[in-house]
């Protein structure tokens, strides 16, 4: 995610303590965090991929979803 936009999420935060957003930057502000959000949930995706468990003889295991 850019720097920009995070900037920015952050910017409509502070604005939000100070005074009632109008319904553009809360429109703004939700689109904003729903892609932050997706954002976050691939990256921990991508670090739970690479996760490989060890068991005492050296064994390695990726981790599995839940249900398989």
């Amino acid at each position: 995610m850019e720097r920009e936009k995070i900037e920015r999420i952050n910017e409509l935060a502070h604005l939000a303590k100070e005074r009632p957003l109008t319904a553009e930057e809360s429109a703004e502000r939700q689109a904003l965090r729903q892609e932050y959000l997706a954002y976050c949930r691939e990256n921990l995706r991508s670090q739970l991929d690479r996760v490989v468990l060890v068991d005492a003889q050296g064994n390695q295991t990726p981790l599995k979803k839940k249900g398989e």
